[in-house]
């Protein structure tokens, strides 16, 4: 049996999966889980992800594990050599510390841009105001990433591990909607995406956007008008949508049934 990484190209929390089996030269089989979107999941995939979400890991001998923070470490318990993670606890707790902040801080405003760019949850004024607002809001976590990264060569230490490709990921889909870092920090993305692992993850999302915007966004949109593609707006992705001025946002798609947060396991 081969591993199985249940997969979207474009989230970047399978990328992070994807980028640390590469790097461990572990062989695994991408597989987009059916009718993913939809808020509905069935078969293997909901028995490997009871969120519906991914990505989620089902390894050789039938162990299943989902949350990209929870697969890593798996994964780096799993298969050790070469180690992803610094050698001492507190260098380890700083690597930690990064990833949750782009897992949560970081990783909201690019959803929430995607929200209003790709899936039209706001207009006019509004958009706006948000984007700009997003915009800033960026600004000011680039001057705290590169603060982070300092004299080292990589986000890691002294060579590629685990911090970069937790920040990897979420730096491209920033350079998605035209934010993209400059200085050390931009030299760093520069030389991160010449690493295979990492190049193999922005070319399959870029390939799943030339297929999305060959297709067009409007059967999308029109699904999500009818409740039969649903977003997901739990923890930090809830809290940015509110606090960056996106109420009248929740309250809409509360009441066209479009979002979606996590049920009790068991009836996703």
């Amino acid at each position: 049996m081969t591993v199985i990484v249940y997969d979207h190209p474009l989230s970047p929390y399978a990328q992070k999966v994807k980028i640390a089996l590469q790097e461990k030269g572990v062989a695994f089989r991408a597989t987009l889980p059916v009718a993913i979107g939809s808020g509905v999941s069935s078969g293997e995939f909901a028995q490997a992800s009871p969120r519906g979400e991914v990505p989620a890991l089902v390894d050789e001998d039938g162990t299943r594990v989902f949350d990209s923070s929870i697969i890593l470490q798996y994964i780096e318990e799993r298969w050790p050599d070469p180690p992803l993670l610094p050698a001492t606890p507190a260098e380890r707790a700083r690597v930690r510390m990064l990833e949750d902040v782009m897992d949560t801080h970081f990783e909201a405003i690019t959803w929430g841009l995607a929200e209003i760019e790709f899936f039209g949850r706001a207009s006019g004024r509004l958009a706006e105001q948000m984007k700009k607002e997003a915009s800033r809001q960026l600004a000011g976590w680039f001057d705290w990433l590169e603060r982070q990264l300092g004299e080292r060569p990589w986000f890691n230490g002294d060579a590629f591990g685990w911090a970069d490709l937790c920040v990897a990921p979420f730096l491209n889909g920033a350079a998605g909607f035209g934010h993209v870092p400059q200085g050390a920090l931009g030299d760093w993305q520069r030389r991160v995406n010449e690493r295979e692992s990492v190049a193999a993850c922005v070319a399959a999302a870029l390939s799943a956007s030339a297929e999305n915007s060959g297709v067009g966004l409007d059967p999308v949109r029109v699904a999500l008008d009818q409740g039969l593609f649903k977003r997901e707006y739990r923890d930090h992705r809830l809290e940015w949508m509110i606090k960056t001025g996106g109420l009248r946002v929740v309250e809409q798609g509360l009441e066209k049934r479009n979002i979606r947060f996590t049920p009790p396991f068991g009836e996703v």
